[in-house]
């Protein structure tokens, strides 16, 4: 049986590895230029998904001027379809404080029907980040 675990990072070798799942996903396989992936990581909290033991998933949330943020969520190609996503979300959501009232992401469009299953919302207008289409998404009580 497979074992899917999500953790918050704690140390630079599990931030390392978060780093090289985005690097993988965003950086090689979405052609997101590098710069514009590595930007508020000490700011951040890390999250690394791990299935058997394998690194295979990360994301982060942040506080902003505007609420909460959740970003960067990635998953390895051979990975997915594994519910490795819902887990990240989930994980993310759970650390947020509980004062937490608002808490929104940009959303690839192919992601929206996951983040939709927590309560997520699109508000505005479709816009290009990175040269992929996204929705900002709310989540709603």
């Amino acid at each position: 049986m497979e074992e899917l675990r999500v953790k918050k990072t704690k140390n630079k070798e599990e931030l390392e590895k978060v780093f090289e799942i985005r690097k993988t996903v965003f950086v090689e396989e979405q052609n997101c230029p590098p710069e514009l992936e590595w930007e508020n990581e000490d700011v951040s909290i890390h999250f690394l998904a791990e299935m058997n033991g394998e690194a295979c998933g990360a994301c982060r949330w942040r506080k902003t001027d505007h609420g909460y943020k959740l970003e960067r969520f990635a998953v390895l190609k051979e990975f997915r379809g594994k519910r490795i996503g819902q887990a990240l979300v989930a994980a993310a959501l759970a650390d947020l404080p509980e004062n937490a009232d608002y808490i929104y992401l940009n959303a690839q469009i192919t992601a929206m029907p996951l983040y939709a299953r927590f309560g997520f919302i699109s508000e505005g207008e479709q816009f290009d980040e990175a040269g992929i289409q996204h929705f900002k998404m709310v989540k709603k009580a």
